[in-house]
């Protein structure tokens, strides 16, 4: 379960994406996640709030008014 998704994922990571993963702790399901961690596809494996959260902060940026 999960291989074809963690395939994907790994050919990401290998040309240069950070990827994530939910970890198990937080899973209903823990198929494509353990499928992707065992392939080594896996940069960060966070619980879906914590990858909510460093996507948000990665994306999110501030402007600074002209003075």
């Amino acid at each position: 379960m999960g291989k074809d998704g963690a395939r994907g994922l790994l050919a990401m990571k290998q040309a240069g994406a950070t990827t994530y993963a939910q970890d198990e702790q937080s899973s209903v399901v823990y198929g494509m996640p353990r499928a992707a961690k065992n392939l080594g596809a896996v940069s960060k494996e966070l619980s879906l709030k914590a990858i909510e959260e460093e996507l948000l902060q990665l994306t999110s940026y501030s402007v600074t008014p002209n003075t």
